[in-house]
């Protein structure tokens, strides 16, 4: 080997370690504004005797992060562009934590909700700008490690966020469930000013405030309509009237950002096969399939098998576990087969899995289930990889910020969208019976319903070629010599 040759292998090794270590900061700001998400469900109605309020008013705290987020997460890629993501990234983990501590102390529903206004400006731009700084710092031979890297939090957050609530607020106090943000805060923002680099674009242009508008509008109103259904509070008059404002706001931005020069968001990435079906098409569908997996399984285990919220948690573990033992392989399975057959193939694994889930009752022998929730795991864990790797494979270095914006936008659409499908399957169920909560049979509904969705996404995805995201995956077929 020549001396050349053995410094290009020491440059190239020098920017994988690189690349590992900033996608392992972003992830550990990740991990803390998902778990966040997830845990503070378990403690409201301890929050709601503290004050002094009905449980069901809580329920504002979760509506008012959600909706804050979507409004601000349209500005997030041109704020990293002007003002550079590692100093976005830096100012989004800072007031995510500041607003963490200050919910915790917070001695009213009003200083509470105030707070998590606050903390959803903080969470709006983390995602998009986190994800910003792992596309800049990794070459795409890296992109499948970097990405799996960051996608590990989303995986395992929504798992072990309920039982580490309920476990906080059954031996602490709910204040607990905001204050532990603060040392990951902390510690975030200090490996950040560490191994993270800045970066930033010679000439963002000026802000587009009317595309702004419009987009937050359009995606606030969506959501609002997604969470509203999940409630099955008010009829369906406002959950429509908001979907249609959200429809007609969101075909009005789309509009505006194609006729202007310069705009917010720049839409021609989805004029690329490999993100626009990873995320629009049947990347959407295949995330509403999964993400409604941790929203149905707890309260399967709950309210269709009679257990606790401890034993009920011991099953999500095992489903957790699937999720982390499939890291160590993706890489590997992506360069063998393909992202084609591995999204095709896996999403069907992950799909029927997710069915099987329907047919689990409380005679079903543990081992079964224990099988069962880790195959669920590893396939979850495999698909979104593969997915989010995808998205990105082909996006050049102009259109990332705004490709990881849309990107966003569209997870978070498709994650409230697979809990509206399977609450509406539930409470259909319910109606037709007449009864309050959900029995067994609804619960069986519901995961043919969102797998046979899983099901139809996976199918889709083997129209994507055969060498599709070759130069990211390293699928060996297709590698040039």
């Amino acid at each position: 080997m020549t001396t050349a040759e053995t410094s290009e292998n020491g440059q190239e090794a020098a920017s994988g370690r690189q690349a590992k270590i900033v996608a392992l900061v972003v992830a550990v700001s990740f991990f803390m504004q998902i778990l966040d998400g997830t845990i503070v469900t378990t403690s409201l109605p301890q929050m709601a005797a503290s004050f002094g309020v009905q449980p069901v008013s809580m329920s504002i705290g979760i509506t008012v992060y959600m909706l804050t987020m979507a409004a601000f997460i349209p500005l997030s890629g041109w704020l990293g562009d002007r003002f550079g993501a590692r100093r976005i990234f830096l100012m989004s983990i800072a007031v995510f934590t500041g607003a963490s501590l200050f919910c915790g102390l917070s001695g009213s529903l009003a200083e509470f909700v105030l707070w998590r206004a606050v903390q959803g400006a903080g969470s709006a731009l983390m995602t998009p700008v986190g994800r910003i700084i792992v596309l800049k710092n990794a070459r795409k031979s890296e992109l499948v490690q970097a990405i799996a890297l960051i996608t590990w939090p989303a995986l395992t957050a929504p798992v072990i966020g309920p039982v580490l609530g309920g476990f906080i607020t059954t031996y602490a106090s709910w204040h607990w469930n905001f204050l532990i943000n603060i040392p990951i805060g902390i510690l975030g923002i200090a490996l950040v000013l560490r191994f993270v680099p800045e970066q930033r674009e010679t000439n963002p242009g000026r802000l587009d405030l009317l595309g702004f508008v419009l987009s937050a509008a359009g995606l606030t109103f969506l959501l609002a309509a997604l969470e509203l259904s999940v409630k099955w509070d008010g009829g369906l008059l406002p959950v429509i009237s908001m979907l249609a404002a959200g429809i007609v706001l969101s075909v009005m931005a789309t509009r505006h950002f194609l006729a202007v020069d310069n705009p917010l968001l720049d839409l021609s990435a989805f004029r690329i096969q490999t993100f626009s079906m990873s995320t629009l098409s049947a990347g959407t569908a295949c995330r509403m399939a999964i993400n409604a997996t941790p929203f149905l399984l707890p309260l399967l285990f709950q309210l269709g098998f009679g257990l606790s919220s401890i034993a009920a948690g011991a099953y999500l573990l095992v489903y957790f576990l699937g999720n982390f033992s499939m890291k160590a392989v993706t890489t590997p399975l992506l360069r063998f087969f393909g992202f084609r057959t591995v999204l095709g193939v896996n999403g069907l694994i992950a799909a029927l899995s997710i069915a099987a889930c329907g047919f689990l009752s409380p005679e079903t022998p543990p081992f079964f289930i224990h099988a069962l929730l880790f195959l669920a795991g590893l396939s979850r864990s495999m698909e979104f990889t593969a997915l989010n790797t995808l998205a990105f494979a082909d996006i050049g270095p102009a259109q990332r910020s705004s490709a990881s914006t849309l990107s966003s936008m569209l997870q978070q659409v498709s994650m409230l969208l697979g809990v509206a499908v399977a609450a509406a399957v539930l409470n259909i169920g319910s109606a037709l019976r007449g009864a309050d909560n959900p029995v067994l049979a609804d619960f069986r509904w519901a995961f043919v319903v969102v797998g046979a969705i899983g099901v139809v996404s996976s199918l889709r995805f083997l129209q994507l070629p055969a060498e599709a995201g070759a130069e990211v995956s390293g699928h060996r077929k297709f590698q040039k010599s």
